[in-house]
């Protein structure tokens, strides 16, 4: 238990230092921009590029492992997508956002520093892999099912145009398709460069979290839906082990892969819930309580998992 405190505490004490930060200087929101423009892109995809692009290439190819991880947060994403039809009387647009909340890792922010500190570089894969596709498969559901419900008014195409723009232009994605084809061509950046991005790279997980801290401290807290705890309970307990179900089920990963998908899927929801909410002007005030107390929540629910993993209670041979 002590080395699970290790592994947990200075991942979660990063996160309580900025939201405490966030409440006791009275700082404009504003003031966290830059930090969020060099965290996602630049930080972060400087990790993934540098360390995709030095991982042998036939073991970025791998279509099961893809599959079976986003098709896993697509199921929890239907399972909390119904449990939103129920509580909102049919309503399409607010049981799209409790159908993020309840897939939608905090994969970016929270997760390459908890796969990382947890499981080493090993991680690097599974972790840019699963983050780069849940993000894509996001990107796509958003905006189709917004469009069904009639909060935007666009046609297909241009909803269309939307989704492919945002999949492309995306930092992480980019960063992962630059990675694989360095890997795939043996590419190696000069000194100076690689130098550069290793900087990047160690900044990456501390400004990560950190300003997620902040960023939650400064986001309003509404009122507590009566479903929020059934969509809570899908995304930090029911997630995970759906995950660590079927890649066991399918077999033939590697153990470090599956402890990576199982922590890429207890992550809370990620703050993008409250982001795309505010976006459509749907369940707004509800999202931000969803991203605030799922963080909260899943100071026990990770430590838990990496108890589960790191003592063997989940096998993964």
């Amino acid at each position: 238990m002590q080395n699970v405190i290790t592994l947990a505490l200075p991942f979660f004490g990063l996160i309580l230092l900025g939201f405490a930060a966030g409440k006791i200087r009275n700082l404009p929101e504003a003031g966290l921009s830059w930090m969020n423009f060099f965290v996602v892109y630049l930080a972060l995809p400087a990790l993934f590029f540098r360390l995709l692009s030095e991982t042998p290439f036939e073991e970025l190819a791998n279509l099961s492992f893809i599959s079976a991880t986003t098709f896993t947060t697509y199921i929890v994403f239907a399972i909390s997508f119904c449990i939103g039809v129920m509580a909102t009387r049919g309503s399409i647009a607010e049981s799209t956002i409790l159908g993020i909340a309840g897939a939608y890792s905090n994969v970016g922010y929270m997760g390459p520093g908890l796969t990382l500190a947890v499981l080493g570089e090993q991680a690097t894969v599974p972790t840019a892999l699963i983050l780069a596709f849940d993000n894509a498969l996001m990107f796509i559901l958003a905006p189709l099912l917004m469009a069904l419900a009639g909060t935007d008014d666009e046609s297909f195409l241009i909803t269309l145009k939307k989704i492919l723009f945002k999949i492309f232009t995306h930092p992480f994605i980019l960063a992962t398709i630059a990675g694989v084809l360095a890997a795939a061509l043996k590419f190696q950046p000069p000194t100076a460069i690689d130098t550069m991005l290793r900087y990047l790279s160690s900044a990456a997980a501390p400004c990560a979290l950190f300003a997620m801290g902040v960023s939650i401290a400064l986001r309003p807290v509404g009122r507590i839906p009566l479903e929020m705890p059934l969509v809570l309970s899908v995304k930090l307990v029911l997630h995970p082990i759906l995950i660590f179900l079927l890649l066991s089920w399918l077999g033939g990963f590697d153990p470090n892969w599956v402890a990576t998908a199982v922590l890429m899927a207890c992550l809370p929801p990620a703050t993008n819930v409250f982001v795309i909410a505010q976006q459509y002007g749907v369940y707004v005030q509800r999202a931000s309580s969803f991203v605030l107390f799922g963080t909260a929540v899943s100071i026990v629910t990770v430590t838990a998992f990496i108890w589960a993993l790191t003592s063997g209670f989940l096998p993964l041979r």
